[in-house]
């Protein structure tokens, strides 16, 4: 049984970092979907890649994938780059800004 291990990005209707984080232990899907002929919806036989398990951290989640013989692939998350504005929105209208705020 394969499975990946990572830490889940913020989605893009987050501003702040809740629920990134934990650490995903995730099952690999181990068969195709199929069409449903009827309705065409996809479906699966593999129950296993429903399964999400979260852990506190990276270690836990590797001594959990060693006890059970699950041979799993660590994804390292990405640093957020270092271009990032400071403030926000409502840094156009402060008081104190340096410069001359126009359209």
């Amino acid at each position: 049984m394969r499975a990946r291990i990572y830490r889940p990005a913020k989605t893009a209707m987050q501003s702040g970092v809740a629920k990134t984080k934990q650490w995903v232990l995730e099952y690999a899907q181990s068969s195709a979907r199929d069409i449903d002929p009827l309705m065409g919806w996809t479906s699966s036989s593999d129950t296993q890649a429903q399964v999400k398990l979260r852990f506190d951290s990276k270690e836990a989640a590797l001594e959990y994938a060693e006890a059970h013989g699950i041979e799993a692939v660590v994804q390292e998350p990405k640093t957020r780059s270092a271009n990032i504005r400071a403030g926000g929105y409502g840094e156009n209208f402060a008081t104190n800004r340096r410069g001359v705020w126009t359209h």
